[in-house]
């Protein structure tokens, strides 16, 4: 058990997940200025999630949540929705992902999030 907590130290694990979650929320934020539908984003370190409503009724909307997870995989990329209206997208990536990776993950998100409210 200590050799892992001096690998979480010694590989800077935590500062990590703290730098990964920041850019997932500054993406998220900058999106948020076009999509209304993002109500909230929220999460501790890298383990982040993105609410969304329907805009005119201002309830929880699945739909669009659900819409924006198939867009994703259409373009490889796994997402998961939660949440007691399955109007939230949890974000879990292992803090070991490759930056190049990340950057094409957010790339996806982004887009997908973008055709969902085109759509």
């Amino acid at each position: 058990a200590h050799a892992v907590l001096d690998v979480i130290e010694e590989e800077k694990l935590c500062d990590r997940a703290n730098a990964l979650g920041a850019r997932l929320k500054q993406r998220l934020e900058s999106i948020r200025e076009d999509v209304p539908e993002i109500v909230d984003i929220r999460g501790p370190g890298f383990m982040n999630a993105v609410e969304f409503n329907d805009v005119k009724k201002g309830l929880p909307s699945a739909e669009f949540a659900n819409a924006v997870r198939l867009k994703a995989l259409d373009k490889g990329l796994i997402l998961l929705t939660c949440g007691v209206y399955g109007n939230v997208i949890r974000f879990l990536s292992p803090i070991t992902i490759q930056d190049g990776v990340m950057t094409e993950a957010l790339d996806i998100l982004e887009s997908s999030i973008r055709d969902a409210r085109a759509a």
